[in-house]
């Protein structure tokens, strides 16, 4: 495909997006009808929708409609491109430009619309961060980097950047958490490499390896990962030398676990009735997201006031939860991936308001910025 189809191969996706069709469902349902697109072609599509889903708002209004055509002429007009170039109507390329679009001069945006933020929470983003709340948001406009986890069970940040070196795969350490690695080129290349397969890496944010360090777990602890997923904390903890459980109330998403524990050289036990106590209980709990919406801009978009409110009531009863699995001098950590204090410090401050034999003991908030995503950390005890 020439990089012309490519576009309107992605205004097609668009237009489902706008629709109401998830991202992910879009662009599967264009892949199978479109058979003759090869892997670099479905990736340069890919991208092209993450990056307009991204800037849903700025695109649109630099393009002069809510549309997948309008939205990739707003993106390429921010990329600095040559329009004439890709709307040629020639072959499969999209219909040459109109007068009208060929015209169009953008209108003043609202700080909300500039920075790509859906505008109902934007009162809210302010509130919590004030004149910081644009740079959180735009911080969200462009493609997060690759980070990886070195697996300190099975190997060292040096040997790994070696191997990635002779892989062909661009990358150096990241200079604020031990053991992470930035991935500044061919990253699609890491999960077919040896060290993949050999357990000695890991994908992870920063910001998420630096959590876990955070936790200080001394090795043969006990910890329950209450809300394990596809259980990425789970292994992080257990490569400190901690007996990890899991136990997720969607069991199916730790379907995958036991083979990443083995593949990484540890074991990890799921569950879907932890029973006991322990040293440490991880709540990793449902969220907004609203600290890694650049990797999952169609979830910013989806997001409404009610889910909001529904999950702040979900991440209330976890915490109620949990807590009664903490052992005698243990700790009960909670942690999300937003940057809404409505999900972090407000769940945290209703639940001490209940249960004042509790205090907290640590806790970190990080923004999105280039070296990491935004995450909530906070460490009780009782």
């Amino acid at each position: 495909m020439t990089p012309a189809a490519r576009v309107a191969a992605a205004i097609e996706v668009l237009d489902k997006i706008q629709e109401g069709q998830p991202a992910e469902a879009a662009l599967i349902a264009w892949a199978r009808g479109s058979r003759f697109a090869g892997s670099k072609d479905r990736a340069a599509i890919r991208d092209h929708v993450f990056d307009v889903l991204r800037r849903w708002r700025s695109t649109a209004a630099l393009g002069g409609a809510e549309t997948g055509r309008g939205r990739m002429i707003g993106l390429l007009r921010q990329q600095g491109a040559d329009l004439t170039d890709v709307f040629s109507g020639e072959g499969h390329a999209p219909q040459s430009l109109s007068d009208d679009e060929l015209a169009y001069t953008q209108s003043v945006m609202s700080p909300d619309a500039e920075s790509d933020w859906p505008e109902w929470l934007w009162p809210q983003l302010v509130a919590d961060y004030g004149a910081d709340a644009k740079g959180i948001a735009t911080a969200q406009q462009d493609r997060a980097q690759v980070f990886l986890r070195v697996n300190r069970m099975r190997s060292t940040v040096e040997k790994v950047l070696s191997a990635l070196k002779t892989d062909d795969i661009n990358a150096h350490a990241h200079p604020d958490v031990e053991g992470a690695i930035i991935v500044t080129g061919n990253a699609r290349r890491i999960q077919q490499t040896r060290l993949w397969d050999d357990g000695h890496i890991e994908l992870q944010d920063a910001a998420s390896q630096m959590a876990m360090a955070r936790l200080g777990v001394a090795a043969d602890q006990t910890v329950l990962d209450y809300c394990a997923g596809g259980g990425g904390k789970s292994l992080a903890l257990a490569a400190f030398g901690a007996h990890v459980i899991a136990h997720d109330a969607d069991v199916g998403r730790m379907k995958d676990i036991p083979a990443r524990a083995a593949r990484a050289g540890t074991r990890i036990k799921t569950t879907n009735r932890p029973n006991g106590t322990f040293d440490l209980v991880l709540c990793d709990a449902p969220c907004s997201g609203s600290g890694t919406w650049r990797r999952t801009p169609d979830a910013k978009w989806r997001l409404t006031e009610n889910r909001l409110t529904e999950l702040t009531k979900i991440q209330r009863s976890i915490l109620e939860t949990a807590m009664t699995h903490v052992g005698q001098g243990g700790r009960l950590a909670y942690a999300t991936c937003s940057v809404l204090s409505v999900e972090n410090r407000g769940v945290v401050d209703g639940f001490l308001a209940d249960h004042p034999e509790w205090s907290v003991v640590d806790e970190m908030q990080l923004r999105p910025t280039e070296l990491h995503d935004g995450f909530y950390l906070v460490t009780l005890s009782r």
